[in-house]
């Protein structure tokens, strides 16, 4: 019967650890298998990673290209045939923050686009910060209503007077 107590490795599964620097009879003793002198003989002897030797190293011979804007903005991005999907009953409201509650879609967006491809049969009051002529000619269409939303971060021409800015 198999016990904890029983329970042993397959012959050859492990082997013993090379014990370095133990006497000239284990056969790894004074250098300790690292042969004599040289940059790997030395405690902390080893290069960084990425290091060829002096040659300009690969990661560096390799041009560089594009650019990854760290103040992008993510736009969610919606088609009227997505809005259809929908169950009307639970969403009264189609806006970043219902959508973003519901699961309807994943991940961090600042700003919603409704795109007009596709039918839409129920109305909804749809709250976005760009909508598509033909998605809010759709939308109202169909007996629902599209409010506008500011771009965060950018000025209204209004604020922007108030500001002392040119528009």
């Amino acid at each position: 019967m198999l016990k904890l107590n029983t329970i042993k490795a397959h012959l050859g599964a492990t082997h013993k650890r090379k014990r370095l620097g133990r006497g000239a009879g284990s056969g790894h003793g004074q250098t300790a298998g690292k042969g004599d002198k040289g940059q790997l003989a030395r405690s902390g002897g080893s290069v960084r990673p990425g290091f060829e030797g002096g040659q300009m190293p690969l990661y560096r011979r390799v041009p560089k290209r594009g650019f990854k804007n760290p103040g992008r903005r993510a736009i969610a991005v919606l088609n009227l045939s997505d809005l259809e999907r929908l169950d009307s009953a639970s969403f009264k409201e189609i806006s970043l923050e219902s959508l973003g509650e519901a699961r309807e879609i994943k991940g961090r967006f600042d700003r919603l686009a409704i795109l007009g491809n596709g039918e839409l049969t129920k109305a909804y009051h749809v709250k976005a910060h760009k909508i598509s002529a033909a998605a809010q000619e759709k939308i109202v269409k169909a007996g629902g209503q599209v409010e506008l939303l500011p771009i965060p971060g950018k000025a209204s021409p209004k604020n922007a007077k108030a500001a002392g800015l040119k528009s």
